[in-house]
């Protein structure tokens, strides 16, 4: 319904952006909402999904229309809905994503929250040889967003971060296991979020 919407970005938290256009403020969830964090206030173009059940209708937004095509092509995956692909676009590594579909790599999928073994051999099965229309061109740039200007992370980045893996997702027994990591670094939000992703991938 709606392909795109291109306006100002009000509010950034969590788990959505809001993004004002003609005085309506569309609440969008997004992969990762503090990758916006050096756009704030200014106006730019946000590729959405609108997502229509009986009892939820949301607006999904990404940075690409290839990194909104992945996510309509995980949609189509048996057990993954809009909060589980959003979890798999957020870890900002979709090109490991799609290697460990391609090489049947489920002890991988299934660090995903809401992941378990039998959505990991579905998200094979379904989509296995079938993604080779976006990776050419999609893979080297998705997740290549602006550099944010280097500052001093205070408690504030941090706890930002925490509240959007847990949006996610992800169990606060998880999130636990690397914030002693995270606590070593001085980092945007942004930041903290992608470490804390690739760590807990690892875990």
């Amino acid at each position: 319904m709606y392909e795109y919407i291109k306006g100002k970005i009000e509010y950034i938290g969590p788990e959505y952006i809001v993004v004002e256009n003609n005085d309506i403020g569309y609440q969008i969830k997004t992969p990762n909402p503090f990758s916006f964090s050096s756009m704030a206030k200014q106006n730019i173009i946000v590729y959405t999904y609108h997502y229509v059940r009986e009892d939820m209708i949301s607006l999904y937004g990404f940075r690409s229309q290839d990194e909104k095509t992945l996510f309509t092509k995980l949609l189509n995956v048996s057990g993954i809905g809009p909060k589980g692909a959003l979890a798999i676009l957020a870890s900002g590594e979709p090109d490991q994503v799609i290697s460990a579909i391609e090489n049947e790599d489920e002890a991988f999928l299934v660090k995903f929250p809401g992941v378990g073994k039998k959505t990991a051999r579905q998200m094979i099965l379904d989509l296995k040889g079938k993604l080779s229309d976006i990776m050419p061109d999609f893979f080297p740039d998705l997740f290549n967003v602006d550099e944010v200007e280097q500052k001093k992370a205070g408690a504030t980045q941090l706890d930002e971060a925490i509240l959007a893996l847990t949006a996610l997702g992800y169990s606060d027994r998880e999130v636990k296991k690397v914030v002693p990591q995270l606590k070593k670094e001085q980092l945007t939000t942004d930041e903290y979020i992608k470490l804390a992703l690739k760590l807990l991938l690892k875990i």
